[in-house]
């Protein structure tokens, strides 16, 4: 198995400087990982710097609570991919879920994705804040609304990816979305086992190690 096929580098810390975009994107290229993931404000920076790869751009929206209006996403959104982004990643509005107003959350995710056309959209849950009941939901809104990736976390919240949630989503789903398995994932052998578990795409800091590459 080539892990960098599945991995995607990120950089969202708040304290992000271009220097760290730069080095993130260096090493992008070194390792020909997928996609890296970034906040909407390096994204052009991000396409100069990978506009000679085929490494994805991956730009957050809603970033990192969900709690933006729907108009708000869909702008971002779209400056974002007029600026390089070839993926985006929108954060699921957990007040709208928790207050069991699943309509909103369908409109919101489903509003963004058609406003985004062919560009993929991945859907962060943000686990750590849910049951397994809201989970269950949260993922068949997601089929519902015809989003390519279910991703499982911000990084921002209390906890990560779990293998135990990735087995719940991917029960779900089953083949009808693509997973992404983000936050703790500290090491080729975590996470090969979220791949055999039917992750298709794992979020990593560069901090990752591998077999071929030291922290």
């Amino acid at each position: 198995m080539n892990i960098f096929e599945h991995i995607e580098f990120t950089q969202l810390d708040p304290a992000t400087t271009e220097r760290d975009i730069i080095d993130l994107c260096l090493m992008a290229k070194e390792q020909y990982v997928h996609s890296v993931c970034i906040n909407s404000a390096y994204v052009a920076l991000a396409n100069e710097l990978l506009n000679d790869s085929d490494i994805k751009i991956c730009s957050v929206i809603g970033f990192p609570f969900g709690a933006t209006d729907t108009a708000s996403k869909i702008h971002e959104a779209k400056s974002a991919i007029a600026n390089g982004a070839t993926e985006i990643d929108m954060v699921l509005n957990l007040g709208l879920l928790k207050s069991k107003n699943y309509v909103s959350v369908l409109k919101d995710i489903s509003d963004v994705k058609i406003a985004i056309g062919n560009i993929p959209l991945k859907v962060i849950l943000e686990i750590s804040e849910l049951n397994k009941n809201e989970i269950i939901k949260a993922c068949q809104i997601c089929l519902d609304a015809k989003v390519d990736f279910i991703k499982t976390s911000t990084g921002f919240s209390k906890g990560g990816a779990t293998l135990t949630v990735v087995k719940i989503i991917k029960k779900t789903i089953r083949n009808n979305i693509k997973i992404c398995a983000f936050h703790g994932i500290e090491d080729e052998e975590a996470a090969i086992k979220y791949i055999e578990l039917g992750a298709d795409r794992i979020g990593v800091s560069r901090q990752f190690k591998t077999n071929s590459m030291a922290a």
